[in-house]
């Protein structure tokens, strides 16, 4: 057996065996891919008219959310842009759950309260990583999957690529005039092969999340052999000070004079005694990666430093920001709009592809399976 032939057993093996996975991991990602510009458009609530007077304080939105939505843990309250309805994000582990609430931050009205677990978007990023399955269960299966894919890529290349000059001809467009068994070989090959340079980083990006054996590989390849300080919650060491200004909304306005360039400031009320006070602010709100993570003694509201990659962005090393990065690679929103549609069309033809490559494997098995009684012996042509 040639070693190209090896390679496409491997490559019809695997293939066969992950397709169905491949396939609902990649139609998912590619209708997530504009779930942020089809939000805006479809929800209104998301929008307030801007008013002259100023914004209401964390705690204050705080109470009107817990008065909305009663015996759930309120985990962050965010001041989107100007024009934009505040957002308190009421979540919990265990027991799980998971809302959003919008509000008016000029008055505090309570403009929409959602069911995340209900939330259409929300169903489709479950079965983009679980498979719809308990986490426990799809999370591994997906990883595995995308794994194997990341090798069907490869095995896919060296199939792919061309004996001569005369060959290679055929292999950079689909040739639209044939018989329909080679326009699918052609949209498998041709397809597969353009979509590979995209795809690949999307993976990738993915096993970041699925294997933490990766995740470290893939940072210690980064920093030149460091090892990634894990995400840890900082402790507010001190002693409760008696005040009358609630602590988070000190260090919100704290934050916002510190950072009146920002487009959102999120803040985070501690929910133990423990707790530091984390905020967020950006002033790119296109991208995740350039978040300024912030985390403050709930008590004296001192500044407590934080050694892994969710800190200050100005002092992060290289490797950190490029593992920051790592959602805003995977959705394509690095590269802006033409970024999100370079990887929507790329997650649209990588879920063509176990498709096509069965229709190919069926049509070789139908080929090669000769009919009884269409096999003349010597015999029989002879005694005719």
């Amino acid at each position: 057996m040639t070693f190209k032939k090896l390679i496409g057993k491997l490559h019809l093996w695997l293939g066969l065996g992950s397709g169905l996975v491949v396939f609902v991991v990649s139609i998912t990602g590619c209708i997530y891919a504009f779930q942020v510009e089809i939000q805006d458009l479809t929800q209104p609530y998301r929008y307030v008219e801007v008013q002259n007077k100023p914004l209401l304080k964390p705690s204050v939105l705080k109470a009107v959310t817990e008065k909305a939505v009663p015996n759930k843990v309120i985990h962050s309250i965010t001041y989107e842009r100007p024009g934009r309805a505040a957002i308190a994000t009421i979540y919990h582990y265990e027991p799980s759950y998971y809302y959003l609430a919008y509000l008016n931050p000029y008055t505090g009205e309570v403009l929409k309260v959602k069911n995340m677990d209900e939330d259409f978007f929300r169903i489709i990023l479950d079965g983009h990583f679980y498979l719809w399955l308990p986490d426990r269960i799809g999370q591994p299966v997906v990883a595995t999957a995308t794994l194997i894919f990341v090798v069907l890529m490869i095995s896919g290349l060296i199939l792919w690529w061309p004996k001569n000059k005369s060959a290679a001809k055929q292999r950079f467009s689909v040739k639209w005039n044939a018989r329909w068994r080679r326009v699918n070989y052609d949209l498998h090959n041709v397809l597969g092969f353009y979509m590979t340079w995209v795809v690949i980083f999307i993976a990738i990006t993915g096993l970041v999340w699925g294997f933490q054996w990766f995740s470290k590989a893939y940072y210690y390849t980064l920093s030149g052999g460091k090892t990634q300080v894990e995400y840890y919650e900082p402790e507010s060491p001190s002693q409760p000070l008696a005040s009358s200004i609630p602590a988070i909304d000190r260090i919100y306005e704290k934050v916002r004079a510190e950072t009146p360039e920002a487009l959102t400031i999120e803040v985070h009320p501690p929910e133990t005694g423990k707790s530091t006070i984390a905020t967020a602010t950006t002033t790119d709100t296109d991208v995740y990666w350039k978040h300024d993570y912030r985390y403050f003694d709930q008590y004296t509201l001192k500044e407590v430093p934080v050694e892994h990659a969710f800190g200050r962005l100005k002092d992060l090393s290289t490797a950190d920001k490029i593992f920051r990065m790592n959602y805003d690679i995977h959705v394509g929103a690095l590269f802006g709009f033409s970024g999100k549609l370079l990887a929507f069309f790329a997650s649209l033809i990588a879920a063509s592809l176990p498709i096509t490559g069965v229709y190919i494997w069926w049509g070789r098995r139908k080929k090669n399976a000769k009919p009884a009684g269409q096999v003349k012996t010597k015999a029989t042509v002879l005694n005719a």
